[in-house]
């Protein structure tokens, strides 16, 4: 007795797979994260991230041209502020002369459909590398939030199209739609990093920016106060709501591959469009594996972010994004 239902004839060359394929990633499903610097003609390789790049405003030009000529059409904006504009409560984050904002305003001057998501965090502007003002040990929950809702109304002045909180402070998501809001800055979108974990991941990212926490006293060495547990699933479920309550428009679910549970949930539970970060980590322990020899650097890249949009993802946060395109041609 043979099978009638032969599943291998759905695999068996190239062209049918390709037709029944259920998932295929196009560039219009990716999130481009960029890092700028002061300066002019600055072009920096991160050690730790190869290949991958902190840019001064006349390069992201360049930079942000190129993207868009490859059918790339969103990115995601951090800068690195020097050390001497850094205190404890994100002055420089205001001003409206500073990096973030001449970063915004570059952009849109030589590609005014780019869409441009501006990072909402107070770490790279700490002299204490965290995300919110800290007091006595303790990292300050409303009025850190007050100073990011100042942050969004600067980056959406400057012509930031959506603005991702990634602080994880309880409420401020509703402080910050409010505040747009009473500015009449009501096209503004949200992104929210809703289930930012407390991952050992993020390493690179913070060699980028210059801005891990620092090892003082009575300074958190961490930030599992505010991030989230890696253990926890169903607190990311009610961070959800809670986020699209206040008014997110967008959530994201970082980092990626050892979260994919929570992006499936949460695109089970909300009506909003669900992001995924694919984070420095992971982007870095696929460039060095693949160094070694040790695996195929395309088809683990392709392999893992196909496996982030399988689980649900409509947005995927990728520092591969550039290189994933030109593969798909």
């Amino acid at each position: 007795m043979y099978p009638l239902r032969r599943n291998r004839r759905l695999r068996n060359n190239k062209v049918i797979r390709s037709l029944v394929r259920e998932t295929i990633l196009t560039p219009d499903d990716f999130l481009v994260p960029l890092f700028v610097v002061e300066g002019k003609g600055v072009k920096e390789e991160i050690v730790s991230m190869p290949n991958y790049y902190r840019l001064s405003l006349d390069i992201l030009a360049k930079e942000v041209k190129e993207l868009w000529s490859l059918g790339l059409r969103s990115v995601l904006l951090f800068v690195k502020v020097p050390e001497n504009l850094k205190d404890n409560k994100g002055t420089e984050a205001l001003n409206e002369y500073g990096l973030m904002q001449r970063a915004i305003k570059s952009i849109k001057d030589v590609c005014p459909e780019m869409l441009v998501m501006t990072d909402v965090a107070l770490d790279p502007y700490s002299i204490y590398g965290h995300d919110g003002i800290v007091a006595d040990g303790v990292i300050l929950n409303d009025e850190t939030s007050e100073i990011l809702a100042q942050m969004s109304i600067s980056h959406a002045s400057a012509g930031a199209d959506f603005v991702a909180p990634s602080d994880m402070m309880d409420g401020r998501i509703q402080i910050i739609r409010e505040a747009l809001e009473d500015e009449e800055l009501i096209d503004t979108g949200i992104l929210s990093y809703c289930a930012k974990y407390a991952s050992g991941l993020y390493g690179p990212f913070r060699d980028a920016l210059e801005s891990a926490p620092i090892d003082k006293e009575n300074i958190p060495k961490d930030k599992e106060s505010y991030q989230m547990d890696p253990a926890n699933r169903l607190e990311a479920i009610r961070e959800a709501h809670m986020d699209v309550d206040e008014g997110a428009d967008i959530i994201m679910v970082k980092p990626g591959l050892s979260y994919l549970d929570i992006v499936r949930e949460l695109k089970d539970e909300v009506d909003v469009p669900v992001a995924v970060y694919q984070v420095s980590g992971e982007y870095a322990m696929i460039k060095a594996a693949a160094e070694k020899g040790w695996i195929d650097h395309d088809t683990i890249m392709m392999e893992q972010l196909i496996s982030m949009k399988r689980a649900g993802a409509d947005i995927i946060a990728s520092y591969f994004a550039k290189e994933v395109v030109k593969l798909l041609g």
